[in-house]
């Protein structure tokens, strides 16, 4: 019997964990200071490939130049 209850909280706290957000920490080299990755910078990203006309693909895709501007921009709107 204990270990249907270990089972059963073992499952009842995937499925409650299910629908949170990952954290990811993304470094920033130039200004040498962590981000975190999520919905919130996601609106920031999305903003920034508008306005300089990128195209809107996963961060981790960008070369080193495109991530640089990323942050150059970033930093200048809030962050």
């Amino acid at each position: 019997m204990p270990r249907l209850s270990w089972i059963s909280i073992a499952l009842l706290a995937g499925l409650l964990c299910s629908g949170c957000e990952t954290q990811v920490r993304v470094y920033d080299p130039y200004r040498r200071d962590y981000h975190h990755w999520d919905a919130h910078e996601r609106v920031y990203y999305e903003q920034w490939a508008r306005e300089t006309h990128h195209e809107d693909r996963d961060y981790n895709r960008l070369n080193a130049e495109e991530q640089r501007q990323y942050w150059e921009w970033r930093h200048q709107h809030g962050g």
